[in-house]
């Protein structure tokens, strides 16, 4: 088995996005198998309404992901704020297994934080008091239960009413807070992380009580360009797609 593991998030990926739709599909069927394990951290889908909705592409992701773990290929998905409501009718349809907001793993010796990133952005309070509700089981059965044609329309206004709350909002609130970083990193005893949600890619270095502590942020797909993140036993690298 390769021991090589794969790390991205936020690709939103919807029946309007074709583009990435098929680059994921393209790297499910050729370059996920090399690895021995992947890492979605988030926003899989643009919106994920119930693991009932057979909507276009769901099913074609569904088969693909389960012909990948079939073959020995772990995956793990990590809920982001666009596709909270996975469940377990998509686990067992996928052989994906979903992570909690945040998880340690040992990657190659050190321990790593995971986590989509939004906990992460604590100066956006409105979105912050959301989210808390909508993690409820009270306020996500309500959701549930809803026919899927009104699940349906409802994500279309969720999409659009997020849209222009963010032209409203300061690209400084969208991002995360260095002291919830910190916070995050002490609470799990690691001093690297991985996260996506914030569309900032990149690598940065700071200090943490007196120890040297990373994040790494995961570029979100576009239709043009899709960017992993590749770690093994040597180091890592960003990968395009």
């Amino acid at each position: 088995m390769n021991n090589e593991t794969l790390f991205l998030s936020d690709l939103h990926i919807s029946f309007e996005k074709p583009e990435i739709t098929q680059r994921f599909l393209g790297f499910l069927e050729h370059r996920a198998s090399k690895a021995g394990a992947i890492y979605i951290l988030g926003d899989l889908f643009d919106a994920w309404i119930g693991d009932d909705d057979p909507s276009p592409p769901n099913n074609k992701i569904r088969k693909l992901l389960k012909q990948l773990t079939s073959t020995g290929t772990k995956v793990f998905l990590q809920p982001g704020n666009r596709d909270f409501l996975l469940g377990e009718r998509f686990c067992r349809d996928t052989g994906v297994r979903l992570l909690p907001d945040y998880a340690v793993i040992d990657l190659y010796g050190t321990p790593t934080l995971l986590t989509h990133g939004d906990l992460l952005c604590t100066d956006d309070v409105a979105y912050q008091a959301f989210r808390s509700k909508s993690r409820t089981p009270e306020w996500q059965n309500n959701v549930l239960s809803k026919p899927l044609l009104l699940r349906l329309l409802a994500a279309r206004w969720y999409r659009f009413r997020s849209y222009l709350h963010k032209r409203k909002k300061s690209s400084d609130i969208m991002d995360v807070n260095q002291h919830a970083v910190l916070t995050a990193l002490r609470d799990h005893n690691c001093l690297r992380l991985i996260h996506g949600h914030t569309h900032r890619p990149g690598i940065h270095s700071f200090d943490l009580d007196n120890q040297l502590a990373q994040r790494f942020v995961l570029a979100d797909w576009q239709k043009d360009k899709a960017e992993i993140l590749c770690w093994n036993a040597e180091g890592y690298q960003n990968e395009t797609q």
